[in-house]
């Protein structure tokens, strides 16, 4: 009990590769990362400053861009630091903060993607009512829910882990401060905070698939009702993407969190993780836009007022 709360900061292992490689690993990855703020930060201009995407929809799909950015930055900085520095730690504050700030924006994305489904639901299977029953108030209260639906219910968990003691050993076998490696390093019996976390991850991933398998099966039972081929293509158009985004997140999701261990590599879960939280992000943008006619439409437009808009400010200095 003399030595708890001995350690001040952790070892993260990350991706063990030689000196040559974590160079070429960094600039891979600041080149994915700055892709990945660049593509949700057009998302979430081209909807702000367009008003044929000021809709329910593409109100969700901004917040959903902003919780990329936000998953990619909780994570990549401080890796692209490690692979610079010989000494790759991370103060114990710090690494809780991160586990906290990734599990809460991961959480509240879970959250959007099943709000975004009822959002196509309404509008699929009830289009003449779904200005009336979407509107701007219904809209926000969905948009809170989600973000204060995600702050809670990983508060608790890290308010536990905050409180554990650490006294060796200090080495985390990941490249972030992910919950299940953090735990294991406590001095602490864990069993209730591994069975709170776990039902957790059972209790929001679960909930939010069952809400989007649900909405999915009465919006494709619509669609399938539609007589015309055009139609069809159209209305399975404005949610395929969302489809696309919901298939990898959920399983990767589940694949990390609950199910078991055994009979999967850690270095397995690791490159999961890793595509999770960087690469995912990274391609959301371009599967909303290539899929979605409407903000490849308002994106063209954009492009092409751009160099009026830089010849009317050279003319406005001259």
């Amino acid at each position: 009990p003399g030595n708890w709360n001995k350690v001040s900061e952790f070892i993260l292992l990350g991706f063990s590769v030689v000196r040559q490689l974590e160079i070429f690993f960094f600039v891979l990855l600041l080149v994915v990362y700055t892709l990945t703020i660049t593509g949700n930060m057009i998302i979430i201009t081209a909807t702000w400053v367009d008003h044929r995407l000021h809709s329910p929809m593409y109100f969700f799909l901004c917040n959903l861009s902003f919780l990329d950015a936000m998953v990619a930055t909780a994570i990549a900085p401080k890796m692209m630091k490690d692979f610079l520095s010989k000494k790759k730690t991370i103060p114990v504050p710090g690494c809780i903060s991160q586990c906290y700030f990734y599990f809460f924006l991961g959480t509240t994305e879970f959250i959007l993607l099943a709000v975004m489904s009822l959002d196509r639901y309404v509008a699929i299977c009830n289009p003449l009512r779904y200005s009336t029953i979407m509107n701007i108030r219904l809209t926000i209260q969905l948009m809170l829910l989600s973000w204060v639906g995600g702050f809670l219910s990983v508060l608790s968990p890290i308010i536990i882990i905050s409180k554990l003691p650490f006294c060796g050993p200090n080495i985390i076998d990941h490249f972030f401060c992910d919950i299940e490696p953090l735990i294991r390093l406590s001095c602490a019996d864990t069993a209730l905070l591994e069975m709170i976390e776990f039902a957790l991850s059972v209790v929001v991933l679960l909930s939010s698939l069952m809400l989007t398998l649900i909405s999915y099966l009465y919006i494709i039972a619509t669609i399938l009702r539609i007589p015309s081929t055009t139609g069809r293509k159209k209305a399975f158009s404005t949610c395929a993407s969302h489809i696309t985004v919901a298939s990898v997140f959920y399983g990767s999701a589940i694949f990390m969190y609950i199910v078991p261990n055994k009979g999967f590599s850690f270095g397995l879960k690791k490159a999961v993780t890793l595509q999770t939280c960087i690469v995912t992000h990274l391609f959301n943008p371009f599967i909303y836009t290539l899929r979605n006619q409407q903000v490849k439409e308002v994106l063209k437009d954009t492009v092409a007022r751009f160099p009026c808009v830089l010849k009317k400010l050279s003319t406005n200095v001259d």
